[in-house]
């Protein structure tokens, strides 16, 4: 593996105008192509498998031209303090603009609520149900103006009128602001980090380079494979900061060669064989946490999941490929400043006083490298492992305790700011007519076949049976009110609403629909007819359930086929249990933290939350998926320098510290890079996307800087050589990857043949003519100094 990755950084270094033009060809192409295609769906979202989504089915069979999708509206009357909605002149601004809401060209109709029953018991607050030809994603800009036009009909009489429903939902989202605040912080850790604008400029413009190659690509198939605009908020999410920490770590690694003596096109190759393999390794285990979304069973989650693997993929080959080319254009710009003046121009000083100025830097970088903070850090871990691993675990266990109270459900109109007319529809709706009517229950009656089922004669006829069922709904402790059934053309097939008594998000609720189901068994058996419970709310809690049944084989899946993964890479049983039981730990203390904040409130306000209730029912298994992937990328990041280090003859404490010496500021500047990206969603107005920022954040921030900066040397220095333990026959059995690069400890630096590439001395110098000429105006490294290899170990 390190030699292929070699080979291929070497490659890319010296035909870096072939890769540049290969790379600008892809974008180009999928760009102009995306261009003429027709885009994204808006498929709406669908879970196979539950009580309430074979209830839609069935409404779409038996009502053919009134989709059970269909989006509505509801305008919320409230009259002035005093007055009524039954008065005179309230009473005709309200027919007058429900007549002008019925005139829209997507409106299938707009009910008035006089004659359909739906004013408050105190005549203060009554509403009007808009119903439209088309899905919610489908309703247009213009058609929402049309609805808010007549709303101010209303409301120059001195009514309060507000409108929620599945039409207003414009299928917003992150608006561009989330990204611009991820890239900007990011821009300024990797300034910090590397000291120089070009390294911190390189990482960024390689993640736009996948980002957009991603996006283009999802917009080019979004139409035939059925892709959301969901899907590319996630993709863009995820390639923006893999992309950035991908890039990361090649220049990071190319920079630390470059210290060492090594020419440009050598610390390429190498950067790429060492660090590159590990990226290699760190995406795969991120491609395997999105691709087992698919295991949940949810079309929608399985194909986010898997767009976000493709931009996982696309980040990697950039890595791979754009990374080292680019640094062929500016070999030396990318380099600390101290090198950059350190250096000579080419032709000035005879070759001998270069390499005594070489050799100044190198001492000069291996004095500043010896004892950084990551070093010292380790060290103090080393020295205490114990206290260090008691006091992590306990805080992360402390976290996680939230975690045993959580509640899952789908946030609606109750959960957005008071600032937005959903929010105030949905108070007006609770305060006039009970907390349960912004979440009926339908109830689908499949009455085709009762007289040849049915017990009792009296329920042979198909309106009896619906009615008979309606009557039993409405005898059910916690129902307040049953609509009257509506039939469809054959007859046998009937939809009635039920209001409960408690708002959609409560417990009761979730034990209401439990009720009535439970129940059903007599009283099908006693009608002949057969019925199903759906709507928002029966569907938002029938999700939660299945969601929390997945979770575990969910779990299972991703972090065995890691462990695989690790324990090839690794060559240890021990490490990619710790990785493991680590993750788990962050992710647990990262939920309990969402619980805390999204649930029960505390420091709600800090975040902008203003409703507190159940966790999003998606929200967990999401959020395991991709703080999974993303947890690994930092094990293998920084634990694969520490088996670095040991396989080449250090001490396996030794190793730590080596492994903290050159990866630790890495890890961290990559870290909140991750944290800054995904921070920057906690700003947005919709919870779902606040919520989904915040856990991601915090998941890392644990992640990172409590399991893999503390937890993980505390673990490693108890211990020791056992560590990295492997049994022989295992041994035998696993495939040697070489992620460390052994392979590369080997071969000369700067051999006038490269034997092990096969690119011959005129190739490399025709490439070194090609680089001088680039890179005329900076300053130059001079040629390595060759050290004598450290001892190597084969088996551990």
């Amino acid at each position: 593996m390190a030699g292929f990755l070699c080979r291929l950084g070497r490659l890319a270094f010296r035909r870096r105008w072939y890769v540049a033009l290969l790379w600008v060809g892809v974008l180009a192409c999928v760009g102009l192509s995306a261009l003429r295609a027709p885009g994204t769906s808006d498929e709406e979202f669908s879970m196979p498998g539950i009580e309430s989504q074979k209830a839609f089915d069935l409404m779409e069979e038996r009502f053919p031209g009134a989709a059970a999708d269909g989006a509505t509206a509801r305008l919320v009357f409230v009259a002035p303090d005093g007055q009524k909605v039954t008065a005179t002149e309230n009473k005709k601004a309200i027919e007058e603009t429900v007549d002008a809401l019925a005139d829209g060209s997507q409106v299938a109709g707009a009910a008035d609520p006089f004659q359909a029953k739906a004013v408050s018991e105190d005549g203060s607050t009554a509403y009007a149900t808009v119903t439209y030809k088309v899905k919610a994603s489908e309703v247009t800009d213009g058609s929402r103006t049309a609805l808010e036009r007549a709303a101010d009909h209303a409301r120059d009489a001195g009514l309060t009128v507000e409108a929620g429903g599945s039409a207003m939902d414009s299928g917003g989202g992150p608006g561009g602001v989330a990204e611009i605040i991820g890239v900007l912080v990011a821009a300024v850790v990797l300034l910090v980090t590397f000291g120089s604008l070009v390294a911190a400029g390189l990482p960024l413009l390689t993640a736009v380079i996948g980002v957009a190659v991603t996006m283009f690509t999802i917009t080019l198939l979004g139409d035939a494979l059925g892709l959301s605009t969901s899907t590319g908020t996630l993709a863009m999410m995820l390639g923006l900061a893999v992309g950035i920490d991908y890039a990361l770590f090649v220049v990071s690694r190319y920079r630390e060669e470059r210290a060492k003596g090594r020419d440009p096109q050598d610390a390429a190759g190498l950067a790429v064989g060492t660090a590159g393999s590990a990226v290699v390794f760190a995406g795969l285990t991120v491609v395997i946490a999105l691709a087992g979304l698919a295991v949940v069973g949810v079309p929608t989650l399985t194909k986010m999941g898997l767009t976000a693997a493709g931009a996982v993929v696309v980040a990697v080959l950039v890595a791979l490929t754009a990374v080292p080319a680019l640094l062929g254009f500016w070999p030396n710009a990318v380099l600390p400043r101290a090198a950059r003046k350190g250096a000579i121009r080419k032709g000035a000083i005879r070759k001998g006083a270069v390499r005594k100025g070489s050799e100044r830097g190198q001492k000069a970088g291996a004095r500043t490298s010896a004892d950084n903070l990551g070093t010292r850090w380790a060290r103090f871990v080393l020295r205490r492992p114990l206290p260090v691993l008691v006091l992590g675990v306990l805080g992360l266990g402390a976290l996680a305790v939230p975690v045993t109270g959580l509640q899952l459900g789908m946030p609606g109109d109750e959960a957005k700011p008071t600032s937005t007319t959903e929010r105030r529809a949905y108070d007006a709706l609770a305060e006039g007519f009970g907390p349960g009517f912004n979440g009926p229950l339908t109830i689908v009656v499949d009455a085709k076949g009762a007289a040849e089922t049915a017990e009792t004669a009296e329920a042979t006829d198909p309106k009896a049976a619906v009615t008979a069922i309606s009557e039993k709904i409405a005898d059910t402790k916690g129902i307040v009110s049953v609509a009257p059934p509506y039939f469809n053309e054959a007859g046998d097939t009937a939809v009635f609403s039920a209001t409960p008594s408690t708002s959609p998000t409560d417990e009761k609720t979730k034990t209401l629909v439990k009720t009535i189901r439970d129940e059903r068994p007599a009283t099908e058996s006693a009608t002949g007819a057969t019925f199903e419970v759906t709507g928002t709310t029966a569907l938002n809690i029938d999700i939660a359930e299945k969601v929390q049944a997945a979770l575990v084989p969910y779990l299972i899946t991703i972090v065995g086929l890691a462990v695989i993964l690790l324990l090839i890479v690794f060559r240890s049983v021990l490490v990619p249990l710790k990785a493991a039981v680590g993750f788990l730990l962050s992710v647990l203390a990262a939920l309990g933290a969402v619980v805390v904040v999204f649930q029960e409130g505390h420091a709600a306000s800090l975040f902008g939350v203003e409703q507190t209730g159940p966790i999003m029912s998606l929200m967990p298994i999401f959020l395991v998926g991709i703080v999974f992937g993303l947890a690994m990328d930092y094990e293998v990041f920084l634990v694969s320098r520490m088996r670095e280090s040991y396989v080449h003859g250090e001490t396996a404490r030794e190793a730590v510290v080596s492994g903290f010496r050159h990866s630790a500021r890495v890890v961290v500047a990559a870290a909140l890079i991750m944290i800054a990206v995904f921070a920057g969603f906690i700003g947005e107005s919709d919870s779902m996307i606040k919520m989904i920022g915040f856990g991601l954040a915090t998941a890392v921030l644990l992640d990172a800087f409590v399991v893999r900066m503390a937890l993980v040397p505390a673990v490693l220095g108890l211990l020791g050589d056992r560590a990295w333990w492997l049994p022989r026959r295992l041994d035998r059995i696993l495939p040697v990857v070489d992620v460390e690069g052994e392979a590369l400890s080997h071969r000369p630096s700067d051999a006038d043949t490269d034997t092990d590439t096969g690119i011959d001395a005129d190739a490399d110098a025709d490439a070194d003519a090609d680089a001088d000429a680039d890179a005329d105006a900076d300053a130059t490294v001079p040629p390595p100094v060759a050290t004598p290899d450290e001892p190597a170990k084969t088996r551990i």
